[in-house]
């Protein structure tokens, strides 16, 4: 019998009645399963701390270390004789949300046309919420193990002085807020990235290696799909943010220019059906994808239902996503304008947040 998938893992421990009973079986006399739950039971146990901690997290600071550390490593690169694998990145996409949101972009629909030797196949037009559970989350393959992740261009993400030196140096119209929401005051600190750019070469070879290691067969690649390269391109962007006198964030306004995909020349629908079919991807969460990437504009955005509920609204005549935490601390919307997201977040009530984005110039 193959092992269990990591999702099936994290629902005995959130769901074990809904857990088939061969599955509870093998895996409670299975010592691969046993070291498997048991990480899955401290990761839960670390996100639990982290979502019901009292503490409060100084964000700014958490910022500028991690600007410096990426400037660190953008120098180290820059001395090295040749570039090193993103190791990093193949971690990140580890991360379920990751993992969705780069599914999502390689299964964007037809683009528009080539763009030298590169097919477009993405365009960010407009965002949507997509609720999944953390289960499905859990569950989502890894796609750092089908293949290798290459960081071409890395945002170098820095601060820098003033709303003029953002627009200079992104080249983007620096979002001004005319009016601040009760609470929020002062002037905004000011951070900027530039485009990031990354490559995934899909490999036969290391796709079933990994299936193999979860006990499952892929089915043989469709021509062209072995050896392609998707590139992933976002940004650059900028981000005004007001802090409470705690560190906070009370208020962020960001714009970034939207996020687009394209390929070596596999065909659209070549790519689409192939990975929908990857094990691990839970059926109901490849079937919505696959809605949400009939047209190729859409840019799924993966919210866990158990911790935010999603809406839409009208800003400026464009559909915006509305996402608030179920404990009210945190509300956001975001939008795509002309091929740019903006985003407006905070402490804040929803009418206050659409009131700053409606407001934005």
């Amino acid at each position: 019998m193959r092992h269990p998938t990591d999702g099936t893992l994290r629902r005995l421990l959130d769901e074990p009645a809904g857990v088939p009973d061969d599955d509870r079986t093998h895996v409670a006399g299975c010592a691969q399963c046993l070291r498997g739950l048991s990480a899955v039971r401290e990761d839960a146990a670390a996100a639990t701390a982290a979502l019901s901690s009292a503490a409060t997290p100084d964000v700014d600071l958490a910022w500028r270390r991690f600007s410096a550390h990426v400037a660190a490593d953008a120098r180290g690169r820059a001395a090295a004789p040749a570039p090193a694998p993103a190791r990093r990145w193949r971690r990140a996409l580890r991360s379920p949300v990751a993992a969705a949101l780069g599914v999502a972009l390689v299964l964007g629909g037809a683009g528009a046309a080539a763009a030298a030797d590169w097919l477009q196949v993405f365009r960010t037009e407009e965002v949507a919420a997509l609720p999944v559970s953390s289960t499905d989350l859990v569950g989502l393959p890894d796609l750092s193990a089908y293949g290798e992740l290459v960081l071409v261009t890395e945002p170098g993400v820095h601060e820098v002085a003033d709303a003029a030196a953002a627009a200079e140096e992104t080249g983007l119209d620096v979002p001004h807020v005319d009016a601040l929401p009760a609470g929020v005051t002062g002037e905004p600190a000011y951070t900027v990235g530039g485009q990031a750019v990354a490559e995934f070469t899909f490999s036969a070879d290391r796709a079933a290696q990994a299936a193999a290691a979860a006990g499952e067969t892929l089915p043989p690649p469709p021509a062209g799909l072995d050896g392609s390269t998707f590139r992933l391109m976002a940004g650059p962007g900028v981000a005004a943010v007001w802090s409470e006198a705690r560190g906070v964030p009370a208020l962020v306004v960001a714009r970034v220019t939207a996020p687009s995909a394209f390929s070596s020349g596999v065909p659209f629908e070549t790519a689409r059906e192939y990975l929908l079919s990857l094990p691990g991807l839970p059926d109901e969460l490849a079937a919505q994808l696959e809605d949400f990437t009939a047209d190729g504009t859409t840019l799924p955005l993966p919210v866990p239902a158990e911790l935010a509920t999603s809406s839409t609204a009208d800003v400026g005549g464009h559909e915006a996503t509305v996402l608030a935490t179920r404990d009210g601390t945190v509300t956001g919307v975001v939008w795509v304008e002309d091929g740019v997201v903006t985003g407006v977040a905070g402490s804040l009530s929803e009418d206050e947040v659409l009131a700053v984005a409606r407001g934005l110039r």
